[in-house]
């Protein structure tokens, strides 16, 4: 049959929704992986024994497990229990709280390498343990693996293809979607294989930038 991109034009806005919501998924399960990273770092390091260990567990569990069956546990596993989120939910917090455990294991490392002395100054000077690891144990910590973590942002938004699975339509499902409809597979996947890539190069920008921001600040 040979190629035809000139059918792309009368679907682009399928494929142009997709990655609308994409880009949606991954910056709120950014979001979700920052914080929730810089959360559990601290409850893997200071928290009391009877929450540290059952954390562990759970840290374990998400480390130990693919994402793809962890999206499926959330998405179809807790109806049974009586929560019933949308598949756009479930997805956002699946890649959350997957890329969360990575990042808090980035975050405990840079928390343990920042001198001892910054906390007893913090102390000396009247913070509490809390406020002296908000105010400067953490954001030292945080400054330290920022090109980690934003690697694996880029990683999340490539796993973000798999919220496919249970419904949500992204950029992959979208091209799946319109595919069913033209038959042309290469034509709609070469597309959505150009769209992913430039939502990288401009991840890829931001985090350029951020970095450089840092190094300007020290």
């Amino acid at each position: 049959m040979g190629l035809d991109f000139s059918i792309i034009p009368k679907h682009l806005d399928i494929i142009l929704l997709g990655c609308a919501w994409t880009i949606g998924i991954t910056v709120v399960a950014a979001i979700i992986s920052f914080f929730g990273g810089i959360v559990f770092a601290v409850i893997a390091l200071y928290a009391p024994w009877i929450i540290r260990q059952p954390f562990r567990l759970v840290a374990w569990v998400f480390m130990g497990t693919p994402l793809l069956l962890q999206l499926f546990l959330i998405y179809f596993g807790l109806v049974q229990i009586g929560v019933d989120l949308p598949a756009f939910v479930a997805g956002v917090i699946g890649l959350g709280l997957h890329f969360a455990v990575y990042n808090s294991e980035l975050i405990q490392t840079a928390i343990l390498s920042v001198d001892k002395g910054q906390m007893e100054a913090a102390r000396t000077v009247g913070l509490s343990r809390g406020q002296a690891l908000r105010k400067v144990v953490i954001p030292q910590a945080v400054r330290a693996v920022i090109p980690p973590i934003g690697n694996n942002m880029i990683a999340l938004l490539k796993d973000s293809a798999l919220v496919s699975v249970i419904g949500v339509s992204e950029l992959t499902l979208s091209a799946q979607r319109v595919i069913g409809k033209t038959y042309r597979p290469f034509e709609f996947y070469i597309l959505a294989a150009a769209f992913y890539y430039v939502i990288n190069l401009c991840m890829e920008w931001v985090q350029r930038k951020i970095e450089r921001r840092i190094s300007l600040s020290r």
